[in-house]
């Protein structure tokens, strides 16, 4: 209730403020009701509002607009975010940013009052019951500076608080080869790594074991060249030369939500060239006089199908969504009786079989289309343990060869010497007459004779 002069409180100290609300426009050139208070006199609110209207309508956003309602406003004006981007986007905003720091004005908006929002978030749970990850705080943080950078590009803002956050750094998952013993303490604990890897033997036996499988020809794919869910997902037959043995990435189908995009691979590296060995391209032969047997048993049938010139189709011609190849894939594993893995470690997998087979990080990286050769050394080259009992075979018959032309060295030196010793007087002063030396008489000799 407002008492006015009448307020009992009035005379204690720091009790009661003033505020102001006025009309004025944003950056959008709409009207907006500014409201905002705490002022210790009418003299100091009267002063914040007439400096209020007579700023930039910049100011008076970053002034009047909430950060919810600036990150609202940037993903809305965002044009060109690939569908996936944007998803990750909004769930950031939605999940973290908007709940801790939504309500706080734009101007406020300070690296201390985000460093307490960022430790509330790593207080709390996710849906699995667990703390949230470094990873995952590191993707939201990187979110809001996204957006902050933005308002400092519309001149909104002059600095960015949220690269002063501090946050753990994420701890790198490696890929964890699925060894005898490895499986051994899987099948004891019942506990796997977040990353696993076949060894070459055990993508074999899931290859042999998916032979009859309609699917067969994609496992090879992804299993021995690194192809991505969406690239697989939207790889058509005008992109295969069989006679070259190759194949093109120009596009992929990946999946938002519910929702199925097809567009550019996920960067300009991702556009490539992806040589084949034989046996996948005749894989991809017999995958396509199947698709065509198929596709005539149905139009006879007088069933619905439709040619899209997709490779992996469903039986009327439809390209699948990309979310059914892991669900195929798990059943697949888990019939098989082979350790589990998932869909993406098959990609690993590859990084891992080039590797092992002599690749290069460069081929493994073109191979797999990543635009930074770190992100294949770190991640993805996981090397198996075949190749590194040979890298440690190799490393210690480096040092034994060293040890061994060491030793040789010092026998033909002690050789040589025991030679020399042996040699008669009179060999001793032919060596010496060819030397240029006096017989019977070192250098020094002479000058002590001269000196005489």
């Amino acid at each position: 209730m407002r008492r006015g002069g009448n307020c009992p409180r009035l005379n204690d100290r720091g009790h009661g403020s003033w505020y102001f609300h006025c009309s004025t426009t944003n950056i959008l050139g709409r009207p907006q009701r500014v409201r905002r208070g705490g002022f210790p006199s009418q003299a100091a609110a009267r002063h914040a509002r007439d400096e209020l209207l007579t700023s930039s309508s910049e100011r008076r956003t970053a002034q009047s607009w909430t950060v919810a309602r600036w990150l609202e406003h940037w993903l809305q004006t965002r044009t060109r975010l690939r569908p996936t981007t944007k998803l990750l986007y909004t769930r950031d905003i939605q999940r973290f940013l908007v709940p801790h720091v939504g309500r706080t004005i734009l101007s406020e908006l300070t690296s201390g009052r985000l460093n307490a929002a960022f430790q509330a978030m790593a207080r709390q749970r996710n849906k699995y019951g667990r703390p949230h990850s470094a990873s995952t705080l590191r993707h939201a943080r990187a979110t809001l500076r996204a957006a902050l950078n933005a308002a400092i590009r519309e001149d909104l803002l002059t600095d960015n608080p949220a690269r002063r956050v501090e946050l753990p750094n994420p701890t790198q998952t490696r890929a964890r080869i699925w060894t005898d013993e490895n499986v051994a303490a899987w099948q004891e604990t019942g506990i796997r790594p977040t990353v696993t890897v076949w060894t070459a033997p055990q993508f074999a036996a899931f290859l042999a074991f998916t032979a009859n499988d309609p699917l067969h020809a994609l496992w090879r794919l992804i299993g021995l060249r690194g192809l991505r869910r969406g690239e697989v997902a939207g790889l058509r037959w005008s992109d295969i030369n069989p006679d070259a043995n190759e194949l093109t990435i120009v596009q992929q189908r990946v999946s938002a939500g519910h929702h199925v995009y097809q567009g550019p691979p996920k960067s300009a590296a991702g556009q490539r060239v992806v040589a084949l060995d034989k046996a996948t391209t005749a894989a991809l032969i017999h995958h396509r006089q199947q698709q065509q047997e198929r596709a005539a048993r149905r139009i006879d049938a007088r069933q619905a199908y439709r040619d899209t010139g997709y490779v992996f189709t469903r039986p009327d011609g439809q390209p699948y969504h990309p979310g059914y190849f892991t669900q195929r894939f798990a059943i697949l594993v888990k019939k098989s009786e082979l350790p589990p893995i998932r869909l993406h470690d098959l990609r690993h997998g590859a990084a891992s079989l080039a590797h092992s087979a002599g690749a290069d990080l460069k081929t493994i990286q073109d191979q797999l289309g990543h635009s930074r050769i770190d992100t294949t050394a770190d991640v993805y080259t996981s090397v198996l343990p075949t190749a590194q009992h040979e890298a440690a075979a190799a490393t210690a018959e480096l040092v034994r060869k060293a040890a061994r032309d060491r030793r040789a060295a010092i026998r033909r030196t002690a050789r040589k010497t025991a030679r020399t010793a042996k040699k008669p007087e009179n060999q001793r002063r032919l060596d010496q007459q060819e030397n240029g030396e006096t017989p019977g008489h070192s250098h020094d000799d002479h000058q002590s004779d001269y000196r005489e």
